[in-house]
């Protein structure tokens, strides 16, 4: 089965009529014979959409029961059932209720697209899920429906539903969007002029963007190599010089001339690598056209005209701006240039535009290789092989009589000898020495620099020529390996960038200290200004005596952004060394980026903390606190009324009842001060040494009879606690374990001895607590499952484990093996007290003892 076919009806705001559209559609492909159901659409109560459903089919909507509220939906079955040549399924980002057969609507639509039902739908801008944040940054207003671009971008139609702001303000200002009672809310806040203008480009800008795929699409599948000049498309062929910024602020011009209109600035570079642009230049260049809505492109070629046009015609560009030659006069015997052969070559279809600029006619200044790579040594023994060389073989040769081609083959391989240690120039040196040598004592007329048979001529030509292709070839492989050498450590460092840096595993000061070792400087510091007129502020630094007062104090800087720059003192750096510097400087704007992320964030946490806790302590307050109150003031009004005479059994349980609330009263205030210490870290503890069979007994003394049995041997070591922590701890835990035990199961108090700890055990046989919440429990505020409001506002095990930390002890929950929950209390052991030493009398008298 065929799929069917989507079409989208795209509006950038609600009201702008996209379904509307969308049932006018409808009833045309009716007139024109074709069987089209409404699947579902909303009308929101608007008078003339609701008129349009007259006269369709609409396939009845299925009904699905959500927190005791009855919704409806699309019934997907029925509208399989009833197959339809066309559905109309309004909105198209919409969440299903849950229990639906999908999450969301489009989910729906791929089912009846799979099954062959064309299906035409809507959808507004701000629920496209790629400019979900976009949307939040202009309107303020998070859309939690979305659906993926991708669906959108798969629909075989998309038509854009558009209309001016102030259109569909006044829409909405005669209530064909809204109820009146909410348009003046509507006007001032989503629907302002501003927030409609944006979202309207949005729309816009998206459906451009789209139409512009499908132009790129059909052009690749019909292979048309032709421009065509549906916008302006302006290249602009950049060379590394300073007339780029130039060529680039001239096509920004140019394309703000046309609607539409985009810069693409590129640079074409060498295959080979060994000749290239300044890095900072190239930069700067590159931030320039991106900061005027740009886009910048680094293309490889050795034919620099043909990749240009290559890359223009790709681009589907109606114009390439270039820059007036900055070569003399004399090399143009060299060839026409780059301007007039892309001229020559761009055809009728792509206008060259060629720009003056003040570097006009003053050299190249391309630059080029650099010396040699092949180290000082080796450069002294080339010089040397080259000069020496050939006088002392001439000295051997004249010896001895060779004949002329192994006197030239001697020479050419001290020649390759001279270009293997030094390179070229010493090479070029060596073959020019030899020459002179050969003509001067082998090749007649001897000892005169003159050649009479034409032959010689032609060897000696020949020697020559292959002395310096061979010393081209050395140099050139070094300088490869030269460049394979930095390429690599450059890949080390930004591996090292990638890795550590971006996983948050480098400070600032660690990563400026690497640029400082990176680069052998002394110092490194990055420097901040809030503005342009305020003073430079040192954000970290390495080293030495870093610059603090202004970046240009510094040998090298490197501008981070307006506002921030990382300065380097020691010496000064070459151009090739600025793009990795760039690449750290980067990094390091967003390491203290991080930083101060991580701040703000920590800073947020306390304040939400705080919050928290205010606002359970306010929770407390309202209903822990007054709860006991209420009781003991109702019954101390109930003792103190004349108009009833209590009897001794009731007045007995009212007190009871006012002691108890008492007690509770007490117990909630004492946590609720313990915690505030806690939160404030004035619990200072009073360490001394004392049995744990001392303490625990006095800490049950508030817990029911017969609820809790006692096993803690008196055997035991004493620890270093503070008496009264070590209490209330224990008594709080004790206190939960009984809350949660079930009736006729007694707590477990237990002690024992590992090692240099003791552990007290408190053991219940309640519901217990899963593993992924066994450390939430100890939390300030918690109660596990559904326990009552009147248990407690959940402190009880925070204090204890705060003052068991308190005392240099930890307090941890386990599983009970049979069910339940065990609270382990583990409590430093006292050192041992040292025994007095044994004398000898000592020794005699237990030795006189009876066996």
């Amino acid at each position: 089965m065929a799929r069917g076919k989507l079409r989208i009806y795209l509006g950038a705001a609600p009201g702008v009529g996209k379904t509307y559209a969308m049932l006018a559609e409808a009833h045309r492909r009716l007139e024109r014979g074709t069987d089209c159901v409404v699947a579902y659409v909303e009308h929101h109560g608007r008078p003339r959409t609701e008129v349009l459903l007259h006269g369709l089919e609409q396939v009845p909507r299925g009904r699905l029961t959500h927190r005791d509220v009855s919704f409806e939906e699309m019934d997907v079955d029925a509208v399989l059932r009833r197959a339809p040549a066309v559905a109309l399924v309004d909105e198209l980002a919409h969440t299903n209720v849950p229990g639906s057969r999908n999450t969301k609507r489009w989910q729906d639509v791929e089912e009846l697209l799979a099954a062959g039902i064309d299906v035409v739908s809507t959808v507004n801008i701000q629920h496209l899920e790629s400019l979900g944040d976009v949307v939040e940054s202009i309107t303020g207003v998070r859309q939690r429906e979305t659906v993926p671009d991708e669906v959108v971008r798969r629909a075989d139609q998309i038509e854009l539903v558009d209309m001016s702001p102030q259109a569909l303000r006044r829409r909405m200002a005669h209530g064909n969007v809204y109820q009146p009672d909410k348009v003046d809310a509507a006007l001032s806040n989503y629907f302002r002029p501003g927030n409609l203008t944006a979202l309207r480009e949005l729309a816009l800008l998206w459906v451009a963007d789209r139409v512009d795929e499908h132009l790129n699409a059909y052009r690749s599948e019909h292979r048309v190599s032709r421009i065509w000049g549906s916008r302006e498309r302006i290249v602009v062929g950049l060379t590394g010089g300073p007339e780029g910024r130039t060529l680039i602020r001239r096509a920004a011009r140019l394309a703000e001339k046309g609607a539409g209109g985009e810069v693409l600035a590129v640079y074409i570079a060498r295959s080979d690598g060994l000749t290239a642009a300044s890095p900072k230049e190239l930069a700067l260049q590159r931030t320039l056209a991106e900061d005027l809505g740009g886009t910048f492109h680094h293309v490889v070629g050795d034919d620099i005209p043909a990749a240009l046009l290559a890359f223009a015609r790709g681009v589907n560009a109606t114009q390439i701006v270039l820059g007036s030659s900055r070569r003399k006069t004399w090399q143009y015997v060299f060839g026409p240039g780059v301007g007039a052969t892309v001229a020559r070559e761009s055809g009728p279809d792509l206008d060259v535009h060629i720009v003056t600029h003040e570097e006009v006619a003053k050299g190249r200044g391309l630059p080029v290789a650099r010396g040699s790579r092949l180290g000082r040594g080796r450069i002294i023994a080339g010089w040397a092989a080259a000069l020496a060389g050939p006088a002392v073989l001439a000295l051997l040769l004249n010896a001895v009589d060779l004949g002329l081609a192994n006197d030239m083959l001697l020479f050419l391989a001290v020649t390759v000898a001279a270009a293997l240690l030094g390179g070229l120039l010493p090479a070029l040196a060596s073959a020019a020495l030899g020459s002179l040598l050969l003509n001067f004592f082998y090749t007649p007329p001897l000892h005169r620099f003159t050649i009479s048979d034409p032959r010689n001529i032609v060897a000696i030509a020949i020697f020559f020529g292959v002395g310096m292709a061979v010393a081209s070839v050395v140099d050139l492989a070094a300088r490869r390996t030269h460049q394979a050498a930095r390429l690599r450590a450059e890949s080390e460092i930004l591996s090292f960038l990638a890795g550590n840096v971006l996983r948050g595993e480098t400070s600032l000061e660690a990563l400026l200290e690497r640029v400082r070792e990176t680069f052998a400087m002394e110092s490194a510091a990055l420097l901040e200004r809030a503005g342009d007129l305020e003073p430079w502020t040192c954000a970290g630094r390495a080293g030495l005596g870093p610059p603090l007062e202004r970046p240009e104090d510094a040998d090298v800087d490197m501008p981070v952004g307006d506002h921030m720059a990382l300065a380097l003192t020691g010496r000064v750096l070459p151009a090739e060394d600025r793009r990795v510097l760039a690449a750290f400087a980067t990094q390091a704007a967003v390491v203290l980026d991080r930083r101060r992320l991580k701040a703000e964030a920590d800073r947020a946490g306390a304040l939400a903390e705080g919050n928290r806790i205010r606002t359970a302590l306010l929770a407390a307050v309202s209903h822990d606190l007054r709860t006991p109150l209420a009781g003991i003031k109702a019954a101390v009004s109930s003792l103190r009324s004349d108009d009833v005479a209590w009897s001794e059994e009731d007045r007995a349980e009212l007190l009871e009842g006012i002691e108890e609330g008492a007690d509770r009263l007490d117990h909630l205030v004492g946590n609720l001060l313990d915690m505030s210490r806690l939160q404030t870290g004035t619990v200072t503890p009073l360490i001394r040494e004392i049995d744990v069979d001392e303490v625990v007994p006095m800490a049950l003394v508030g817990v029911p009879e017969d609820s809790v049995g006692l096993d803690v041997p008196e055997t035991l070591p004493m620890v270093a606690v503070d008496p009264g922590l070590l209490e209330r701890s224990v008594a709080n835990l004790v206190e939960n374990a009984v809350k949660y035990s079930p009736p006729g199961q007694r707590v477990t108090v237990s002690a024992s001895a590992l090692v240099d700890r003791v552990e007290v055990r408190v053991v219940d046989r309640g519901p217990g607590v899963p593993d992924d919440a066994k450390d939430r429990i100890f939390e300030p505020f918690q109660r596990y499952g559904d326990a009552p409001r009147g248990a407690g506002v959940g402190l009880g095990l925070a204090v204890a484990r705060g003052f068991a930390e308190a005392m240099d002890g930890t307090l941890t929950a386990e599983d009970t093996p049979g069910g339940g929950l065990t609270m382990v209390l583990s409590l430093r052991a006292a050192r041992p007290r040292p025994e007095p030493p044994h004398t000898g009398q000592d020794t005699a008298e237990q030795e006189r003892q009876p066996q």
